[in-house]
């Protein structure tokens, strides 16, 4: 679809978003740029109220996004001083020393329709099989620290896909220079109260501290935790499956040693620490139960974990992880923290922004709201969140680790029954759910299971129909081929420098 270089046109629905930041800047470029001038967009932020700006991971959904609006790869990598992300590296979660890596990528081939992890996991047991990361061309070449863009018509053994990691500051103003051209209007000021409908409850408009009052047909809270328009509607509070209701960050110098081609994730007695490698800085922070640590532990433990000289004092934010019981409520759709809140784990919150953007545009209303399209958006929105909710609480339930009460809590807690039915379904039959869309299919649950040690009892019958000294000469030939893949790559740091923006 071709960008809008032009302002909507007068007549069409007016759309305002409050608040600025990642999540009101990414609608409203969206919007721009996809909606043409079907819509009229105003947007509302306040410099007074800062941004969350921690969300410096991201998900391969994001190409996706920039390509759509026509953003180019090269000056958006160079406004946001981004480096490339081939997975997330866990350190720790299974148990103490233990090491994995979810690649933004598969494990092998299927051969005759059966997964390639089944034959692994018998060849495994036969005592003639690597470990399954080295099956994979992503976590090969996140551990060489090397990188090459993905070819399109690539093998399925050769293909991956990457993300970005980067200032999450900065987003936000280089999308307000790809949505401004093309119509978005701007005004700076701090809404101060919110006219409704008396009747239906709908926003009428925005009265802002200095006077202005802003109409609108449709209004987007991209507003935060703050939630300025849709904070009536009930919260799901899932802080009894995902207890870290609180984070230290503190940005630091970049180490000598190279930049990492992928987030790492540390357990900490209290929840996990992430190191986000961006070409100026590293990105540090402590996501913690404060039930099981005190704000001072958490910001002496950050501090001395960090690999480099901290460049500003530590940060606090405080959180619940749920989301609101619907996220498009009358003529409001909320997007972002003002929707629900995932903590950072896996890298989700830029990518449930922009699922919320996706079903909005293919939703979005015509002549007047029509219920049974903001039905559909609010189910679609929590199938995302439901989805990886329960991803989220794998990593922590699938542990071994009995050294703080904190993953005591969490190994012995009950679960929600959608994700006790996955790990019954793994566990006997090796076997992850198949699905057609939303986040985290069949290579992130085995990424996670195998590399948190909940192997299976068993695997499907037909991988036992090779001869044994073929598949493990099968097996030492792909590892072979991805080895090679990966020794033809340039490093991450070389890969970047060929990259820049002219």
């Amino acid at each position: 679809m071709q960008a809008s270089q032009t302002g909507a046109a007068s007549g069409g629905t007016r759309v305002v978003i409050v608040g600025g930041g990642t999540a009101g800047w990414m609608t409203a470029s969206a919007l721009a740029t996809l909606m043409g001038g079907a819509v009229d967009i105003h947007l509302v932020e306040s410099e007074e109220i800062g941004i969350v700006g921690v969300g410096e991971a991201t998900l391969p959904h994001l190409r996706a996004f920039l390509e759509r609006i026509g953003a180019d790869e090269a000056a958006f990598m160079a406004a946001t001083h981004a480096t490339y992300k081939l997975g997330i590296q866990f350190d720790g979660f299974g148990c103490e020393g233990q090491s994995y890596i979810h690649p933004f990528g598969t494990y092998g081939r299927p051969l005759a329709g059966v997964g390639f992890h089944h034959f692994w996991l018998r060849a495994r047991a036969e005592g003639h099989a690597a470990r399954i990361d080295e099956y994979s061309l992503a976590v090969m070449a996140a551990e060489a620290r090397r990188f090459a863009r993905p070819q399109p018509d690539a093998a399925q053994v050769d293909s991956f896909g990457y993300a970005y990691q980067f200032d999450a500051t900065l987003f936000g103003p280089y999308l307000r220079g790809i949505a401004e051209p093309r119509g978005v209007t701007r005004t700076e000021g701090r809404v101060a109260s919110v006219e409704r409908d008396a009747e239906t409850g709908d926003v009428r408009a925005l009265l802002l501290a200095d006077g202005q009052r802003i109409e609108g047909d449709l209004f987007i809270d991209c507003s935060g935790f703050r939630a300025l328009l849709i904070g009536d509607e009930a919260w799901e509070d899932w802080s009894h499956w995902l207890p870290c209701d609180r984070a230290v960050a503190v940005p630091c110098r970049a180490a000598d040693a190279g930049i990492e081609p992928f987030t790492r994730a540390t357990a900490m007695p209290a929840g996990w620490r992430w190191h986000i490698p961006l070409r100026h800085r590293v990105g540090n922070g402590y996501v913690y139960s404060s039930a099981h640590c005190s704000d001072e532990e958490a910001a002496s433990a950050l501090l001395a974990a960090i690999e480099g000289e901290a460049l500003a004092e530590p940060r606090l934010l405080r959180f619940r992880a749920g989301r609101r019981r619907r996220s498009w409520v009358g003529n409001v759709v909320s997007v972002g923290l003002a929707s629900g809140l995932l903590e950072p784990l896996e890298s989700t919150s830029i990518y449930l922004i922009q699922m919320a953007i996706t079903g909005l545009v293919e939703h979005f209303p015509g002549r007047g709201i029509d219920p049974i399209e903001r039905d559909a958006f609010n189910r679609e929105v929590d199938y995302e969140y439901d989805r990886i909710r329960d991803f989220l609480i794998l990593h922590y339930h699938a542990t071994e680790r009995r050294d703080s009460s904190f993953w005591n809590h969490v190994r012995t807690m009950d679960i929600p029954d959608t994700l006790a039915e996955k790990l019954e379904l793994w566990r006997s039959a090796a076997l992850v759910p198949q699905y057609r869309r939303g986040l985290f299919l069949e290579p992130s649950w085995i990424s996670v299971l195998v590399g948190q040690g909940v192997l299976p009892e068993g695997w499907d019958v037909r991988a036992e129909l090779p001869e044994s000294g073929g598949l493990a000469a099968a097996l030492r030939g792909l590892h072979t081929h991805i080895a090679s893949r990966v020794a033809a790559m340039p490093p991450h740091h070389a890969a970047l420098g060929a990259r820049a923006a002219p």
